[in-house]
């Protein structure tokens, strides 16, 4: 099975999402609109909202896109196209999808990650959707608890911000004399 993006309004993902589902031509776990959760504070009030994780694209898996699902695409509004090259729709790489597989292990909502600060300013991922990914954290804002990844689709680079929670380190507890 293969993962196609098809590129729609941005802010208009779910609308876009449920307007292919009506057309009958998508099933609704192959058609996926990934988010992620973050803390925002407004007025000086937390509060938690999912945003998208790549805004402006559906992900669409499937092992052949039909004629009538590309019809269905070009005839939605808000819908731009398939992501494509040579005018055919370009399934997403081996290492994105398993990259975007990552993300949606436990649903279309990536939650927040359990991390650790270690005392050589270092940080360990302990659980969730950022597991594996250290190697990619560009930067961390422990004030707002995010964490900042460059993930990439069709060789595209992208920063995405990642809510996390920080605990404790309690492996290397702190000497007293």
């Amino acid at each position: 099975m293969s993962c196609y993006v098809i590129q729609v309004t941005t802010g208009k993902e779910l609308e876009c999402r449920t307007w292919l589902m009506k057309t009958g031509k998508f099933e609704e776990k192959s058609l996926l609109y990934p988010r992620r959760k973050l803390r925002l504070r407004k007025k000086g009030k937390w509060f938690e909202k999912n945003e998208p994780l790549f805004s402006g694209y559906l992900f669409f898996m499937t092992d052949e896109i039909l004629p009538d699902q590309v019809l269905a695409v070009r005839q939605t509004p808000g819908i731009f196209s398939f992501l494509k090259m040579d005018g055919r729709p370009v399934p997403l790489s081996e290492e994105e999808e398993r990259q975007m597989s990552r993300f949606l292990k436990s649903g279309e909502i990536a939650g927040f990650s359990k991390v650790v600060f270690e005392e050589d300013h270092s940080i360990r991922i302990l659980k969730g959707p950022l597991m594996g990914f250290e190697g990619q954290i560009v930067k961390v804002d422990r004030r707002k608890s995010r964490i900042k990844v460059r993930l990439s689709l069709y060789k595209e680079a992208f920063l995405i911000d990642f809510g996390f929670d920080a605990v404790e380190n309690t492996e290397n507890p702190a000497k007293t004399d």
